[in-house]
């Protein structure tokens, strides 16, 4: 009608975490509704349940019959649990401001201005932002677990070590758990899940994981990551019941495969925009640019960045694989000593390469 408008004053400010305890209180309601849990008549305990501190901004999203008996029966503060607690907070700060934001750095210099980088350079980029979101995320998740231990409260599991998959599906029934089981308890089951016909199986598939990437955000970038990977479960539940592929990887490279593939979605969910997720995937097999002259656009810090990078994964990895030899978890907790050299060398690192900035936010504080 030719009418001027002007709605800059209409733009909506959406509460701290609204998405995540919206996903308790989603949970709740069902539960209640199917009588799998009585109804809270305490409405204090109620809204401590749906806005628990250490996990309402980001997770993990507890289940009511999970969180809600554990907030009737507080015990008393325990010195064992401040322990336990502690050493989750600590691992989980070694991950997110050695490993995580160390990463970020070169991460954000190659995505911020793709045009410029090519081959190399663009791959390094891709798997330092696969490490720097498990890093960031999962270790947020350890901090969440962790302060809710130390007032004697267990919640639930939210990673475990998922990079070491060897299928899509196995990938996410290790990354970001507390989610993956919401969607399929409330979403994927509901629709029919696989108690109904192949062709509507798979959509029903499709659809879980298309949703999923709306969650993240409206934007077509994750649209595209929640379809690839979509794509890529159809594809493995149509080949585990009909038998396609006539092969199956050997242990190592299905593991590298399922890397390669998720990193390569990962691109569309850091690119900045549809455009510049293109631009990204064209210059990732352009090895007609060199490595070097390219890096030494860089200043003196974003170098020692990407010179710590490859070393700090590498750290990394050997620490999550190291806790998983008996001979260390013995020597953890049968020698004080060997104990608190593992927490004085976190805590060094933490100090020494630690990235102690008020700008470094969690990646899923957006979501």
């Amino acid at each position: 009608m030719n009418i001027p408008l002007h709605l800059d004053a209409a733009r909506i400010l959406l509460p701290v975490g609204i998405s995540f305890y919206t996903f308790q209180s989603i949970s709740y309601t069902v539960e209640v509704y199917h009588k799998n849990i009585k109804a809270e008549r305490n409405f204090g305990r109620f809204a401590l349940f749906v806005s628990y501190f250490p996990q309402l901004v980001a997770g993990p999203i507890n289940r009511p019959q999970i969180l809600l008996p554990q907030l009737k029966e507080f015990d008393q503060l325990k010195s064992d649990n401040f322990v336990k607690g502690g050493r989750l907070i600590l691992w989980g700060l070694f991950k997110k401001v050695v490993v995580a934001d160390r990463l970020a750095f070169f991460v954000n210099i190659v995505y911020n201005a793709p045009e410029s980088y090519h081959g190399w350079a663009v791959i390094l980029a891709t798997i330092f932002f696969a490490f720097q979101i498990y890093c960031d995320f999962s270790g947020y998740s350890d901090i969440a677990i962790g302060v809710a231990k130390t007032m004697g409260v267990d919640l639930v599991k939210n990673f475990n070590k998922p990079y070491y998959s060897h299928s899509i599906k196995e990938f996410w029934s290790k990354w970001h758990i507390s989610l993956s089981t919401w969607f399929r308890d409330y979403l994927y089951i509901p629709l029919g899940g696989n108690k109904v016909p192949v062709p509507r199986w798979l959509l029903n598939l499709f659809i879980t994981f298309l949703v999923s990437g709306i969650w993240h955000g409206a934007s077509w970038n994750f649209v595209i990551w929640g379809a690839i990977h979509g794509l890529l479960i159809v594809s493995e539940a149509l080949n585990s019941k009909f038998k396609i592929l006539p092969f199956k990887l050997p242990g190592v490279l299905s593991m590298v495969w399922t890397f390669s593939i998720v990193c390569f979605a990962w691109i569309f969910f850091r690119a900045n925009t549809v455009e510049d997720s293109f631009t990204i995937i064209r210059h990732l097999f352009d090895f007609n640019h060199s490595f070097l002259a390219e890096v030494k656009q860089m200043t003196g810090a974003d170098m020692y960045n990407l010179a710590l990078g490859i070393p700090l994964i590498i750290l990394l990895i050997a620490f999550e694989k190291g806790w998983e030899l008996k001979f260390v978890q013995k020597y953890f907790h049968q020698y004080v000593a060997f104990r608190f050299a593992c927490y004085f060398t976190l805590i060094l690192l933490i100090a020494l390469l630690g990235v102690l900035v008020a700008q470094s936010s969690f990646i899923y504080f957006q979501f």
